[in-house]
């Protein structure tokens, strides 16, 4: 409806002024709410990109390496990658930072895998397999590239988490390689700080432990039963090994995988696109505790990544551990058992 104008002065007019400069007002307010928040957006991406910290392994290792296995190139163009992939997962036991020094009960120097896991998703990425690798594996670490230069010695009867120390994530993977002929097509590595912090940001995880807890290297006291576990308890259950069975890496293993079944739960139970400021905060976590390959250092490529698991229900995760035994050589460490080590690395090949 137009409204009829009179004069310049008449009251009409004046009215019709108002209501033109309050539109005017209006539309440079709404202009100005898109563009700020145009720009906000933007600030996030980079914000949450330039968390992670990349480390291009792929160039590092060469062509030295398990082939990758062949694929046909979806004929739609584009669309969510689907095809099987191996991720190597470690958590570092890092505690450089006062964060990291607080949860890790002390500060010691350099870093170890405080755990490892190879994560295999199937062709179609509708289900997945997680297996542990015991810190405490002997293995023989091949030569590594240093970071500052020049080559790590290849080491017999070395325990596993030692590559991370000497060769950081580069040795890590080549490692796992090795023994396990297995290509590791990305690389995720997360902190104390960081898994801390992810599970405070998701409203912590529940899980049931078969026995009492009573770890004092962990400072975790857990009656046998079902608890709702914090970020400091869920990293302290994560830890534990001394109070429970046998004291070894192997019973840590097992509360370890129970956290990974918790943890998918939890984030399968959250509606976080309707939430989009618990979804940047959760989002703002992950990546601030991140180290990846360079195949996965942007947010863009976490987002591909996450988005092409949406088929994949928690029901569908199997998680085992690679065969070991005693090692003959130390009772308290553990070797690969086969020929069942080898059948289970074929069959993720």
């Amino acid at each position: 409806m137009f409204l009829p104008v009179t004069g310049l002065n008449g009251d009409e007019g004046t009215d019709v002024g108002r209501r033109s400069r309050a539109l005017k007002i209006a539309g440079l307010t709404l202009a100005g709410t898109l563009v700020l928040g145009a720009g906000a957006a933007g600030w996030a991406y980079r914000h949450l990109s330039d968390n992670i910290k990349g480390v291009d392994i792929d160039n590092a290792l060469g062509d030295n390496r398990p082939p990758k296995p062949v694929t046909t190139p979806s004929p739609s163009g584009p669309a969510l990658p689907s095809e099987a992939l191996n991720i190597l997962v470690l958590g570092s036991d890092s505690r450089s930072g006062k964060e990291n020094r607080r949860l890790g009960g002390g500060d010691s120097s350099g870093a170890r895998s405080d755990t490892a896991m190879v994560v295999h998703l199937d062709a179609g990425r509708t289900s997945a397999t997680v297996v542990s690798i015991p810190r405490d594996t002997l293995v023989t670490r091949p030569s590594c590239p240093r970071p500052s230069g020049g080559s790590t010695a290849v080491a017999h009867h070395s325990m596993f988490n030692s590559a991370y120390e000497v060769g950081g994530p580069v040795c890590a993977v080549k490692t796992v390689e090795e023994m396990t002929n297995v290509r590791m097509d990305h690389y995720l590595e997360i902190d104390f700080s960081g898994f801390a912090k992810l599970v405070d940001a998701l409203g912590g995880v529940t899980v049931t432990t078969d026995e009492d807890i009573a770890d004092e290297d962990s400072h975790l006291r857990l009656k046998a039963g079902t608890h709702h576990l914090d970020g400091t308890q869920a990293l302290a259950l994560a830890r534990t090994r001394h109070g429970i069975g046998d004291g070894s890496d192997l019973g840590r293993i097992g509360l370890q995988q129970k956290l990974v079944k918790a943890l998918l739960e939890q984030i399968a139970s959250q509606d976080l696109l309707t939430d989009p400021a618990r979804l940047y905060r959760v989002a703002d976590t992950v990546t601030a505790g991140l180290t990846t390959d360079t195949g996965l250092d942007s947010l863009a490529e976490l987002t591909r990544l996450a988005q092409s698991l949406k088929g994949l229900p928690a029901s569908g995760v199997r998680t085992v551990m690679m065969p070991v035994v005693r090692a003959p050589s130390d009772p308290n460490r553990v070797v690969a058992e086969e020929p069942e080590a080898g059948k289970l690395w074929e069959s993720l090949r």
